[in-house]
């Protein structure tokens, strides 16, 4: 009798296990269908949060630009011949908290008292591809020099901007020195568009890093401001060594005087050889600046370099932006 309850008791036993394990593992699906769902969900609020910070960060930038705009022309107005490190468009602005937990900082650049590197290149009057440009070439080795880099630098920029397929003697490189690289790349045979450019060129960081501040990007022909161009790039364009020697003095100069070196005084201290050479090149005035917003949202900080150009007409309006890099 025993036994015979024992036999009908197994499959009963044997039913309850399987259902157990049946529970268990719905329960373990349902947890992880849930924390699937949680988790989903806390991605997409994450994503929400970021691209409002994005859009926030970028309205304030361009509420950057816009003061920016406001300083450049306000300044025409007063000086229309002159720009120069004194005036108030140069002055930085912010830190300001606009709105709560965000926090803008800008600061704006000339960018005509750089050296710009198209100058290396010049394009017939009539029209026509773009070829070597003497003068500033051997503007370009001078700085190179003065910097204490490979002045070979000068001829790769010509090659990777003129028309032709022949390589500048000596140091050049065009299409068959990058096709031999890994991966294979062309120059683009056109004026840069920005100083990083150089790195594709084979400059080493170092060299690229003591340069970068000291150049732009501008198109072939815009004249270097001597009121906001930095020692070296004076030097390199006049071929002496008058101010570069003596920053703190240029500083104090400036400070003193509306611009320093005036375009008289500059050429008063070049040979007259450069003199006839140079003259054409500088002036007092700039049409490209660079404006470098920082914006801190909670934790989040966002950079962004906009690139501002103020047209003879007095006409202000960005031409590039870019988040994170220059």
């Amino acid at each position: 009798m025993s036994a015979a309850r024992s036999r009908r008791s197994a499959p009963r036993t044997r039913q309850r296990g399987i259902a157990l394990l049946t529970a268990i593992i719905l329960v373990a699906i349902a947890t992880i269908v849930a924390t699937a769902i949680g988790w989903q969900s806390q991605l997409s609020a994450r994503r929400g949060i970021a691209v409002f910070t994005v859009e926030q960060s970028l309205a304030l930038a361009e509420g950057a630009e816009a003061i920016a705009a406001f300083a450049l022309s306000q300044n025409r107005q007063k000086n229309p011949q002159l720009i120069a490190p004194s005036q108030v468009w140069a002055q930085p602005f912010g830190p300001t908290e606009f709105a709560p937990g965000a926090v803008l900082e800008a600061r704006l650049e000339d960018l005509s008292g750089r050296f710009n590197l198209n100058s290396v290149v010049t394009q017939p009057k009539g029209g026509g591809p773009l070829s070597v440009d003497p003068v500033g070439k051997a503007q370009f080795e001078y700085l190179l020099q003065m910097l204490q880099i490979d002045t070979t630098y000068a001829a790769r920029l010509i090659d990777w901007i003129d028309a032709d397929n022949q390589p500048t003697f000596p140091g050049g490189a065009e299409d068959s020195f990058y096709m031999a690289l890994s991966p294979p790349y062309r120059p683009p045979n056109m004026p840069i568009t920005s100083i990083s450019e150089l790195l594709a060129m084979g400059m080493d960081r170092v060299s690229y890093d003591k340069l970068k501040n000291l150049v732009t990007a501008l198109p072939p022909g815009t004249p270097v401001n001597v009121c906001t161009a930095p020692g070296e790039v004076l030097d390199a364009l006049g071929q002496t060594t008058s101010y570069s020697t003596s920053p703190q003095q240029t500083l104090a100069q400036r400070q003193q005087y509306s611009c320093f070196p005036d375009v008289a005084t500059f050429l008063a201290g070049v040979s007259p050889t450069q003199k006839g050479l140079v003259q054409g090149r500088v002036g007092t005035t700039s049409q490209y600046f660079r404006l470098r917003t920082w914006i801190t949202i909670g934790t989040t900080r966002f950079t962004l370099y906009s690139l501002i150009n103020q047209t003879p007409s007095g006409q202000i309006r960005p031409l590039i932006r870019t988040f994170g890099t220059e």
